[in-house]
């Protein structure tokens, strides 16, 4: 066999990284996809309960706290400086990734903090007969799915950071940090779309 014929039948290196790249995209997107269904097969849940218990919420319930509001302008946030870090990566500058990465990270952080918060003040000021109600139990159950998904991307967010500061990243070769980043936009959409079922409905 010629060199010639062994140059054509071997894939080019440059098209390497891009099918690795495509099936990567492809990975996640299925990944998210399937969490998704997980969300929306737990809101159509809720749905279903609260249409069978009417009023909604009971009557005498204490109100939601008002510090929702301030963990959903944290997720938006964290989306944000992420999508900042993403974009970073791309044009190469180290220094604006690992600045935005922290900050997600500690966004992160802040999100559950409040959360934990929320959960607490609302069990302490329920009566027994209302901890053991449907409202709660469908309350806690959706918000903590969602903080359970945040806290599962603290760890490979941190895995990225850590790569971030080694200088691992480079223009056209920052896949873990475009990865973080759908991440991370999906779990802002998502607490949208419960924050607005949940307190707003």
């Amino acid at each position: 066999m010629s060199p010639e014929s062994h140059l054509q039948g071997a894939e080019p290196a440059a098209d390497r990284p891009a099918v690795s790249g495509d099936a990567g995209t492809l990975a996640m997107g299925l990944f998210l996809a399937s969490l998704g269904m997980l969300f929306a097969a737990s809101l159509v849940a809720y749905a279903v309960i609260r249409s069978r218990h009417q009023p909604w919420p009971p009557p005498g319930f204490p109100a939601l706290p008002g510090s929702l509001w301030l963990s959903t302008l944290v997720i938006l946030s964290a989306s944000f400086t992420v999508q900042r870090a993403w974009l970073a990566a791309r044009r190469g500058s180290d220094a604006v990734l690992r600045r935005n990465l922290l900050e997600t990270l500690l966004l992160g952080l802040l999100f559950l903090g409040l959360q934990a918060w929320a959960w607490w003040g609302i069990w302490s000021q329920m009566t027994g007969s209302q901890q053991a109600g449907p409202y709660i139990k469908l309350f806690y159950t959706l918000t903590g799915l969602h903080a359970a998904h945040v806290l599962g991307g603290l760890g490979p967010l941190a895995f990225v950071f850590r790569r971030a500061r080694a200088g691992v990243y480079r223009p056209g070769e920052h896949a873990g940090v475009r990865y973080c980043a759908l991440y991370w936009h999906f779990l802002g959409a998502v607490w949208c779309v419960l924050f607005v079922a949940v307190y707003l409905v």
